[in-house]
């Protein structure tokens, strides 16, 4: 074993690199450890807020009732109208209801609405536990539903799905016209 000038020692590996080793320095483990412990730390329970709050961010759990629709409708024309961004109320307030209904609809387990409003963008995202992404069906023209993902082709600026540790999150974007964020 080698050392260096300030005397730390110094491990060769095979190609002739060598990797100097301080006595404070932290093992491979605790390097992993600190690296899974930073992914998995935003990860809370859909049924408490989202950790992160802000002036600009807004969160909510969902119980799994029907009367959770209009709740989450209701909570975004509040929080739009507080933030100043009146001119999305009426697209944000349908497509929430839209994605929530699916979520109720089609998925087991708690629900979280959660706003962001940055550089005149709105973000809606509604998390859930099913990992499956929603999928696009053929829809009667007498059916009474079905037709949620082409209402947000038509209204959101953008819209997706991600997988996450505990699910997934449907989300859009809508551009605010008369905001200055």
């Amino acid at each position: 074993m080698a050392t260096h000038a300030i005397g730390s020692p110094t491990v060769s590996r095979r190609g002739g690199r060598s990797r100097s080793f301080r006595a404070d320095e932290p093992s491979w483990f605790t390097r992993q450890w600190a690296l899974w412990s930073r992914v998995l730390a935003p990860l809370r329970p859909l049924d408490s807020p989202r950790g992160r709050a802000g002036a600009w961010d807004a969160s909510w759990p969902l119980p799994r009732e029907l009367t959770s629709v209009r709740r989450a409708r209701r909570l975004v024309t509040a929080q739009l109208r507080d933030w100043a961004v009146g001119d999305l109320s009426d697209t944000a307030e349908l497509l929430v209801g839209e994605v929530v209904t699916n979520a109720l609809r089609h998925t087991r387990g708690p629900l979280r609405l959660n706003l962001r409003l940055s550089d005149s963008r709105l973000l809606c995202e509604v998390e859930d536990t099913e990992p499956a992404c929603p999928a696009r069906g053929v829809v009667d023209t007498d059916a009474e539903g079905g037709r949620g993902i082409e209402l947000l082709d038509l209204l959101a600026d953008a819209w997706g799905s991600d997988r996450t540790a505990t699910g997934k999150t449907i989300w859009f974007e809508l551009r605010a016209t008369d905001r200055w964020v």
